[in-house]
């Protein structure tokens, strides 16, 4: 199969009604490493929020439970792309992810800025690391993508534009970013998972090298130091090197699935969409995902 069989089958679908196939194609089949590690840093740029980072912070899920908060976000959002918005697996994930967010006073801006991130962070990761970059079919398509899920989650004044959600992304951490001791600690248990991922000694070294990839802004917010100018230079100059490595291989034919990858950890025996996540009955109420 042809390295650019993919992003030709993506240049025949109409980005405005057929988006959520062009984005599977390119979460499961093009990028399916890059994407995923890009949404973790998407999300993770959330933290440096205070009023998201205290809130993940005062419900304990992700500095007590990272690994399964990880999981059941991953696992509620890759059905959405997997099933498609209207299929019953996709209704069933947007469902549970409403009933766990209504139980708390979320604004809509922080719950558009998250919108932002899933579509800023991953272009300007692909244009940083990835073996190509996304083409205009493909940053509509998320665009429409994470449009269509803010309005099953009910959100008013989302951007309609890549420049717009990026505009408004820059702009809201200009004015928001800024330390908060809860924040802190959901990074540090962040941190601590991503770390955990790896045997020793190398699960420190993936610790660092996640460091290096932080920009200075985002650093800066969760008051770490800076790491080493030559060090941060050569993890970055790796990732771009892995970039002109994986452009050398073949076209990926079966989709991979995040589920699959080893940070999925939690449910070895199956799961059930749901019974992801937190429940009302649940002592103390807490909620999964990063506002």
């Amino acid at each position: 199969m042809n390295r650019y069989e993919w992003l030709r089958r993506i240049r025949r679908l109409d980005p405005e009604t057929q988006y959520t196939e062009i984005y599977r194609i390119m979460s499961q089949h093009e990028f399916p490493w890059d994407t995923n590690q890009a949404l973790g840093f998407a999300l993770y740029r959330t933290y440096a929020v205070p009023s998201i980072g205290r809130l993940l912070a005062e419900t304990g899920e992700f500095t007590e439970r990272a690994q399964k908060r990880y999981d059941d976000t991953v696992l509620i959002l890759e059905a959405v792309v997997e099933h498609g918005f209207h299929s019953p697996q996709g209704r069933e994930a947007i469902r549970r992810m409403n009933q766990m967010h209504r139980r708390y006073a979320i604004s809509d801006e922080d719950f558009v800025y998250v919108l932002a991130t899933f579509v800023v962070v991953p272009k300007r990761w692909m244009d940083d690391y990835g073996w190509r970059r996304f083409s205009s079919h493909e940053v509509r398509a998320s665009v429409n993508y994470y449009r269509e899920l803010g309005r099953h989650m009910g959100l008013r004044d989302v951007p309609e534009t890549y420049r717009e959600f990026e505009t408004l992304l820059d702009a809201y951490e200009r004015e928001h970013f800024g330390f908060d001791a809860g924040g802190r600690a959901v990074s540090d248990a962040t941190l601590d998972l991503t770390e955990s991922w790896y045997p020793r000694p190398l699960g420190g070294q993936m610790r660092l090298s996640a460091l290096c990839l932080l920009d200075d802004p985002l650093r800066e917010a969760f008051g770490y130091p800076a790491p080493p100018a030559a060090l941060r230079a050569a993890v970055r100059a790796g990732m771009r090197l892995r970039g002109r490595f994986v452009q050398l291989l073949p076209a990926r034919r079966e989709p991979h699935f995040a589920r699959d990858g080893r940070q999925v950890r939690g449910y070895p025996n199956g799961y059930r969409l749901s019974e992801l996540g937190t429940f009302e009955s649940d002592a103390p109420a807490k909620c999964p995902f990063p506002h």
